[in-house]
């Protein structure tokens, strides 16, 4: 055993527990004794196996010119190196638009956009683009034993062939319609499925059609391509390079053929790396992204390549207007940008928090409530169901909560406590003295991972979910920073949080010690769960909220300690996966999921689709729960979208045939998101429930007993620091910030609220003001939406009266808001609306309520008649391309026949001229009470003018009846919204 991690270390010992910024409060705690090792070099358990000897040898598969240091694992082409089943060669690799797989003779590809769906839309259900062979490209002859990897970049991949005589080298990627090639030996061959349908000749471009997908291959100028029934060779003029490029699907001949010559002004361009850079500026909250492709120009001396971009990219693209012609795949429309050796995305970061404020529960009989669960869990707060790093994990995670949730109430006792046992628990794991075997993490240099035993769920054989796992121990060591920085200071147990992080998600580049953001898809945008990817289906991911867990466990561990590398580092990842989740697992603007699949969510994403189930159950509560547990405030993207929130919990009950019977302290917390009064009355009204194995009675008690105060998380506001949050009920914004460090700060938020946090403290402002944590809880100023019939007026308990932290609070946003400028492209059709007058579109959600849409007197399809009117003015909007999404909550009740129209207007600079409107096709609703989404799927019908940036303009929505002889309902406040193609 080789002792790591050690540092000059903290000698001596403390019994004391330090609270920054507030001084020294008595704790029964473990010392800080002199640690041995961080972590060993032995081989404890299982290795990653498969084919030869990987588990010892796992570079076997790779090249003398691959790149040195640690081996990715866990990405969308792991197949190729971690070999399982198909010992030569790879399993389908997904990488969109192709999907592509491996043979003797080369590479095969399949431009598959039609989704095969199973299941039905009450039950368990998939959808996927499976791999189906359209080409195959190759050499002459090859018959290669085994395909090898040459090199890599952030989202690229080279496989190599070599049978002695002929070799093959392709270099694919994420995002990239070309495979760039490099052969010799022979002429390059490519075979289609079937006989091609060639549509353009010139000699070196051949564009063909191969099982109904469009393809050009291009070789080098002055070589030509020999057509013979389904096959393509080509010499390649004595040079050793072309490509082959998968184009958008059109029937126009004359396009197709246009975007061939366009697409080949770049063929020649190989893209021979990749490379993402990321930076989150606090003052503005934006996450700015920078995707980089480098090229190497094999003739002429054209700049740039062709990429597409996914769903999370193109709604947040700057500085670039994406092509027109799109790919439909796995994850939803993809756009092109031509040309392009960058391109730069902004995003907003949200903001998270070590716990919701004591705003409802901090007096009267809540109070009793929450400290006697807190109490009742004192003995024993982790709760562990295993000793495995997973149950390890999940049981810091509850500890970590009740902890939090015990200082904001001033119960420290059962603080302590909890803090107590996270300090054991993780110094335990942390140090490594000779022949220790469990509760240890063992680093294994041949696969550059760090690996904890007891090991589960193929976290060591197959190197799974490992940010799942180790999320909860940073997430647990940054509560226990906060008030014993000593321990937070003291080696190994600081490097072991940072081992940790790096084998999970490595954010520093010179660290070969492990790969570069190992679980994360980079281009993608979010996690990846099994470290081999072999499956048909591609890799997959199942709990997308344990992947967030871990990146907020990086930006609360980074604050905690200072460190802005790693806070930086969880923010992007944050960021980008909250993005992705809401486009991939959760579709909330109903445009990526195929329209006949019929759920509104998944519970797993694969690489070729998506599935309405789990690994473990088909009970819809599971299927809905994994994406949601942990609750954590680190988890407050949840709730961004209100509306969404509401109708996921919908579809969970109509699914389950009725209110969860398992798992219900999470699926009540997340409903708590979308209606914290209902959440609130199903958590009084089942106080028997069954506890979920990672939550406390306590805990789901505070997080939803104060939503139920506190609203909806208001996602257009954010502030200056990272650990800030804003809720609105009724239009009234309540502002929140912790401040972990040892001096005061000022908080500032976007629509110019400030807040000032004293060191150590949670501070709440607005709807509601209070102060709390670190042993001085004040109760909150704030009313009680739902009190319990046993609280009637609660008398303020805690360490002094109820002085308001914010004694003049901003004016709360009126539930029915004027038509103020909005500054986001989302608006919330809110207030009124009533036929012929005007209503609001609003950047803020307002209140929830409904409008009536007139019922059709004839015949209206195309023509507002009677319409209800939504409308913003003096808006200041910059075009990026595109087209808008809606979500318009329609319900006709039993009516049938009805069909309800929307039209956006843009009048660009407020001068009474529409310069551009789009009118969709009519919504036809069915006869069943309850809400339906109207979205832009069902279809442009006709668009006038030409769309531009919005100067001080004027945007209107529309809703009338196209069609029916009887009234519809449209849900207004945070049910129906729209999204411009602007930022």
């Amino acid at each position: 055993m080789t002792p790591q991690g050690i540092r000059a270390g903290l000698a001596g010992a403390t019994a004391a527990l330090v609270l920054t910024g507030v001084g020294l409060v008595a704790a029964t705690l473990p010392a800080n004794a002199a640690p041995t090792a961080g972590y060993t070099t032995d081989r404890i358990g299982p290795l990653p196996s498969g084919c030869g000897d990987l588990s010892t040898h796992p570079r076997q598969f790779l090249t003398a010119r691959a790149p040195a240091g640690a081996i990715p694992t866990n990405d969308w082409w792991s197949s190729l190196i971690y070999k399982r089943t198909e010992c030569a060669f790879s399993e389908p690799l997904h990488a969109h638009p192709i999907s592509f797989d491996t043979y003797r003779d080369g590479l095969g590809f399949s431009g598959n956009d039609t989704p095969s769906i199973t299941g039905t839309a009450t039950g368990v259900g998939e959808f996927h683009y499976p791999y189906a062979q359209d080409i195959r490209v190759g050499v002459a002859g090859l018959a290669a034993p085994v395909v090898a990897v040459d090199d890599w970049s952030d989202w690229t991949v080279t496989p190599y062939w070599s049978d002695g005589t002929r070799t093959l080298r392709a270099t694919i990627g994420k995002g990239l319609p070309f495979a760039y090639f490099q052969a010799s030996g022979g002429n390059a061959v490519v075979t289609a499925t079937g006989t091609p349908v060639v549509w353009l000749n010139d000699g070196a471009t051949v564009g063909f059609t191969a099982n109904g997908h469009d393809y050009v291959a291009y070789a080098p100028t002055g070589a030509t391509w020999t057509v013979s029934g389904g096959t393509l060779t080509s010499g390649l003029a004595g040079h050793d390079y072309f490509s082959v490029a998968l184009l958008p699907r059109t029937t126009d001949t004359a396009a197709r053929t246009a975007l061939a010559r366009q697409f080949g002004q770049y063929a020649h361009n190989h893209v021979t790396g990749t490379r993402v850079d990321y930076q989150y500026a606090p003052a503005t909250g934006a996450v700015t992204t920078t995707y980089s492709f480098t090229t190497k120009a094999r003739e002429g001396n054209t700049t740039g390549t062709v990429v597409g971009l996914y769903p999370h990219q193109w709604k947040h693209l700057t500085g670039a207007t994406p092509l027109s012609p799109t790919y439909r795949t796995a994850r939803g429309t993809m756009k092109l940008l031509a040309g392009t050796s960058a391109f730069r995305t902004t995003m907003t970061f949200q903001g998270v928090l070590p716990e919701l404020p004591a705003i409802g529960d901090s007096a009267g009989a809540d109070l009793a409530t929450l400290t006697g669960y807190l109490a009742a869990d004192r003995a024993n707060p982790q709760a562990r169901q295993g000793e495995d790093t997973y149950w390890t994990g999940k049981g810091l995670g509850r500890a970590a909560r009740i902890a939090e949730i015990a200082d904001l109430v001033n119960d420290t006792a059962s603080r302590d406590s909890a803090l107590a046992a996270i300090k054991t628990t993780l110094t335990d794991w942390f140090t490594a003295p000779a022949g220790k075997t469990q509760h240890v993490f063992a680093y294994n240099a041949d696969w550059g991972t760090l690996i904890g035993y007891p090991a589960s769920y193929g976290s060591d054989s197959e190197l799974n979910d490992h940010s799942f796992h180790y999320g909860y121990y940073v997430t647990a060591a940054a509560t226990l920073a906060r008030f014993d920085p000593a321990w937070a200071h003291t080696a190994p147990y600081a490097d072991m949080v940072d081992m940790l992080i790096r084998d999970a998600n490595n954010y520093d580049r010179t660290d070969t010690r492990f790969p570069f953001l190992r679980d994360f898809d980079i281009y993608e945008g979010h996690d990846w769960a099994s470290g081999h990817g072999s499956f048909g289906a591609g890799n997959d991911q199942e709990s997308s909220s344990e992947g967030m867990n871990f990146a907020a466990s990086l930006i609360l561990w980074g604050q905690a300690t200072g460190n802005t590398a790693i806070r930086d580092a969880g923010v992007f990842l944050y960021t980008t996966q909250a993005a992705a989740v809401d486009e991939y697992w959760f579709d909330v603007d109903g445009d990526n999921f195929p329209a006949a699949f019929g759920h509104g969510g998944v519970g797993m994403v694969w690489g070729d689709g998506g599935a309405y189930s789990t690994w473990f159950s088909a009970e819809p509560e599971m299927i809905h729960g994994i994406n949601r547990l942990p609750i954590t405030a680190g988890h407050l993207y949840l709730g961004t979208t209100p509306g969404y929130v509401r109708s996921a919990y919908a579809e969970m009950v109509r699914n389950n045939g009725g209110e969860p019977s398992v798992w219900q302290d999470v699926l009540w917390s997340y409903q708590a998101l979308g209606d914290g009064a209902t959440a609130l009355a199903n958590l009084r009204a089942n106080p028997g429930y069954r506890v979920e194995e990672g939550e406390s009675r306590g805990h789901t008690f505070h997080w939803i007993r104060n939503l139920a105060a506190l609203g909806t998380v208001d996602a257009p506001v954010h502030a200056d620091h990272p650990l800030a949050a804003v809720f609105t009920t009724g239009g009234d914004r309540t502002y929140v910030a912790t401040n972990t460090g040892s001096n005061a700060i000022m908080v500032t938020f976007s629509d110019g609220k400030t807040l000032s946090v004293p060191a150590g403290r949670t501070v709440a402002a607005g709807a509601h003001s209070w102060s709390g944590g670190n042993g001085s809880a004040q109760p909150s100023t704030g009313p009680d939406p739902t009190p319990s019939s046993s609280d009637p007026s609660p008398t303020p308990t805690g360490t002094g009266s109820p002085t308001p932290t914010d004694p003049t609070p901003t004016d709360p946003t009126p539930t029915d808001p004027t038509p103020t400028p909005p500054a986001s492209p989302t608006l919330y059709l809110v207030s009124g609306g009533l036929s012929g007058t005007s209503g609001v579109l609003s950047g803020v959600a307002g209140e929830r309520g409904t409008a009536t849409v007139a019922a059709a007197v004839g015949n209206h399809d195309g023509t507002p008649s009677g319409a209800l009117v939504y409308r913003a003015t003096g808006v200041d909007l910059t075009y990026r391309g595109g087209s808008p999404a809606f979500d318009l909550f329609l319900d006709a009740g039993t009516a049938v026949g009805n069909g309800v129209q929307a039209r956006i207007s843009y009048d660009l600079t407020g001068d009474g001229t529409v310069d551009r409107a789009e009118t969709y096709r009519y919504f036809a609703t069915d006869p069943l009470p309850g809400y339906e989404h109207y979205t832009q799927d069902a279809g442009l019908l006709s668009a006038t003018g030409t769309a531009g940036d919005l100067r001080h303009g004027t945007v209107t929505v529309e809703v009338w009846s196209a069609i029916g002889s009887q009234t519809t309902t449209l849900g207004l406040g945070d049910q129906s919204r729209v999204r411009l193609p602007y930022e």
